[in-house]
């Protein structure tokens, strides 16, 4: 009765289904894996500091990566231009950024948001920075993109403002060469609001982090349909055998084969009826 699957058209069916299957667990396992690894390095971003913990020299923890984002730096130098960064919001209130470029003894510069004040750009309102030779320490970050969370990326700014914090965005505003990061200072200082660190990038339960769990199902639900369609056919194939075996095809169908035989196949004698007259 199992034969039909040895057909060339069974063949091709096993072999889609020998195929589907592991290709579709291998995609789905991928997929699961990659939704594990976004909440292990949220786990590690959202992780506190230890208490105490040491500030870095800055260059020691350049470039910036998932592991030395948010770490405490230290650079010595002194402060230069001073830009403010607006649409910046801070627990659910509107506001600006002071950022100040700090000189470091290296040549190049480090921007420095020194804080976060609430309400429309004012210069006025905000405070010099100190003069002089300082030493800053900072929590580090990477430098802001145009798709990067809160920036302000339509342009058109006025002179002395800044809408994405990076190095790409302050080359053509000062002389000097610039590191491609930037600092928050943690410690309250002149009125300002100190700005907390943020995550790295791509690693918050974000949309992506769900997609990706969302793809781990669809692809674990494309093999148990590859398993159920398979079942199916074959369930049908069988049903249909038993039926032409047991002459309940409907009818059109092909006849089974008892019934196609002629009368006298079964090898007895076959009767002839003739009219023959009377006499």
């Amino acid at each position: 009765m199992h034969r039909f699957l040895l057909t060339p058209r069974w063949w091709g069916i096993n072999v889609f289904v020998a195929l589907a299957v592991p290709f579709c667990l291998f995609m789905g396992s991928w997929q699961l894996g990659r939704f594990e690894d976004r909440v292990a390095t949220h786990r590690e971003a959202s992780a506190e500091r230890p208490a105490g913990e040491a500030a870095a020299p800055l260059a020691s923890l350049l470039p910036v990566d998932k592991k030395t984002s948010g770490r405490l730096a230290s650079v010595s130098g002194e402060y230069a231009e001073q830009l403010l960064v607006p649409e910046r919001r801070l627990d659910g209130k509107s506001g600006f950024y002071v950022l100040t470029l700090l000189r470091t003894d290296s040549g190049k510069a480090v921007p420095v948001v020194r804080g976060w004040l609430p309400g429309a750009v004012d210069p006025d309102r905000a405070p010099a920075a100190p003069t002089g030779r300082v030493e800053v320490t900072g929590a580090l970050q990477a430098s802001e993109t145009s798709t990067s969370k809160g920036v302000y990326s339509r342009g058109g700014l006025p002179a002395g403002q800044l809408g994405v914090i990076s190095a790409a965005s302050l080359v053509n505003m000062v002389p000097y060469e610039l590191y491609d990061a930037w600092l928050t200072v943690q410690t309250p200082a002149d009125g300002l609001t100190p700005v907390p660190a943020q995550a790295p990038t791509n690693t918050g339960l974000d949309l992506k982090a769900f997609q990706n769990l969302g793809y781990t199902g669809e692809w674990f639900v494309f093999v148990g349909f590859v398993l159920f369609m398979w079942f199916r056919l074959y369930r049908r194939e069988v049903e249909a055998l038993r039926d032409a075996e047991a002459g309940l095809l409907p009818d059109g169908a092909a006849p089974s084969p008892a019934a196609a035989a002629p009368e006298g196949a079964g090898g007895g004698p076959q009767v002839t009826a003739s009219a023959r007259p009377a006499e």
